[in-house]
């Protein structure tokens, strides 16, 4: 290796030692220090001019402060002449969020009126009690005067106006162009009894809706599209090339007009199967969303294996009644509301019990309920299942499928993880669950107090595997210009 320096974030420092290791390099000196309000302070210790600069971190922990740190360390070695900066992120910062999230949705509507009826692009803008009193005297003589000189009283007063007429055209100003809808709006202001300010601000109180009882917002929110704001950040600081590992979302390549290697701990991920998955001819590999079903069929291809999938759907309101759950045989399925679970239960009019019916409609009676579908497509009978994701945050997504696997007859599961961030208490979850028997993960993010904090579950501590060999390898190949697609699928 020639002419390069590696300088390390706070983030995880013990990776950039272990890549380090394998270069046959040491770690370049640099302080990093925060003020008493928050501020990061960085300062390079080594010379940088016309060298190969490669700065390590991981967008875990504090993401936002790790984040400002990372600009900080780019910005400073590129003000100190630095050849080239390549910006190794193994756990790549703001992956979770999609640039483009998808709604089903749709267009959204006039809440309580036509499905038909779009949304008004202006807003309403607030009316006073009286419209007559909002235009000028010129106008309101104009008014009436054509008004006089076109309707008589007696026909005003012989004209027979619905109630519902007179509300809806009440609020509509009087104009010279419109003499009829003048008319009736001096009519409906005769009828109406003058109210003083307190009555009026009485009667709106009283009648506006309580806060639990507004509908919801009918406007679209929107949510802001982080992936183009971090690309154009990094390289604004000064960074030439990026290099990642198993993007949660791979179209964050797209953002960059420098070159992005995202690496695959696929080969890593073959090798544990292989040699520590005990009769993994027989297991299955699952995925457990759609979003990460490419990456898992993938290695059940590599490996000649079986592959499962379990398909979720979030965020679907429940009716006010709600239909009968799906029979299959003696047996039914219905989604549990706000749990993201499976009813498995006896059906309705079957040998085997009569009461879950009643139970179920008490969990979607509330018509504003949150409720997710789950469904296993594949068969995991009295197998055993290895599980594979690229992040786990809350744990949530693998503790659901573990559990469906469970009760569908599995009898081993392994959780594999590439990104093992476990935020608040989610490896807590994962201990009390206990469908997950053994949790696998990678040092892409520093494991060392969850380590500690998992413990043994049935035995088995937190296995941490080693990526280290797998960025020591790309990093040799940018350095000497060698190809780095090699490394995909051969690993290290």
């Amino acid at each position: 290796m020639r002419d390069i320096v590696v300088f390390s974030g706070s983030s995880n420092k013990i990776l950039t030692e272990r890549i380090c290791e394998n270069l046959g390099l040491v770690p370049g000196e640099i302080e990093l220090m925060k003020f008493a309000n928050g501020e990061t302070s960085v300062r390079l210790c080594d010379s940088v001019r016309e060298k190969d600069v490669l700065v390590i971190q991981s967008g875990c922990g504090r993401v936002n402060d790790n984040f400002m740190e990372l600009l900080l360390m780019i910005s400073a070695c590129k003000m100190a002449s630095a050849k080239r900066i390549t910006v190794v992120c193994p756990l790549f910062f703001y992956s979770r969020q999609a640039e483009s999230p998808s709604s089903k949705k749709g267009v959204p509507f006039l809440p309580g009126g036509n499905r038909h009826t779009l949304l008004d692009s202006v807003p309403p803008s607030p009316r006073s009690l009286s419209r007559a009193s909002n235009h000028t005297p010129s106008s309101s003589l104009v008014s009436n005067t054509v008004i006089s000189s076109q309707i008589t009283p007696q026909k005003v007063s012989q004209t027979s106006i619905p109630q519902a007429q007179v509300t809806d055209t009440s609020v509509a100003s009087p104009s010279p162009l419109n003499p009829a809808a003048a008319a009736r709006s001096l009519q409906a202001q005769a009828q109406t009894p003058v109210q003083t300010p307190a009555q009026s601000q009485t009667q709106s109180l009283s009648q506006s809706p309580s806060h639990s009882q507004s509908p919801h917002h009918p406007y679209k929110s929107w949510v802001a599209q982080s992936g183009t704001l971090i690309a154009n950040l990094l390289t604004s600081a000064g960074a030439d090339h990026i290099v990642t590992m198993d993007l949660h979302d791979a179209q964050f390549q797209g953002f960059f007009d420098i070159p992005v290697d995202n690496l695959y701990s696929k080969p890593l991920v073959q090798h544990y199967i292989v040699n520590y998955v005990r009769d993994y001819k027989d297991c299955v590999i699952v995925s457990p969303d759609a979003g990460g079903a490419k990456r898992a069929a993938a290695i059940a291809d590599s490996l000649g294996l079986q592959f499962a999938l379990i398909h979720k759907e979030r965020r679907q309101r429940v009716a006010e009644h709600p239909v009968t759950a799906v029979s299959m045989g003696p047996y039914l399925l219905a989604p549990v509301a706000s749990t993201d679970d499976l009813i498995v239960g006896p059906a309705v009019g079957s040998n085997t019990g009569s009461n879950s019916d009643t139970s179920i409609n008490k969990n979607a009676s509330n018509s504003d309920t949150i409720v997710a579908t789950t469904m296993l497509v594949g068969d995991v009978q009295g197998k055993v299942c290895v599980i594979v994701d690229d992040l786990v945050d809350t744990a949530t997504t693998i503790i659901r499928a573990a559990r469906l696997l469970k009760e569908q007859g599995c009898i081993y599961v392994y959780a594999l993880i590439t990104h093992g961030i476990f935020s608040g208490d989610a490896l807590k979850k994962v201990k009390k669950c206990g469908t997950i028997d053994q949790v696998i993960t990678t040092n892409t993010v520093d494991q060392t107090t969850h380590v500690q904090e998992y413990g043994k579950v049935n035995g088995e501590p937190l296995e941490v595997l080693d990526v280290s060999r797998i960025f020591a390898e790309a990093i040799r190949r940018i350095n000497n210009g060698e190809s780095v697609s090699l490394i995909y699928d051969q690993g290290w």
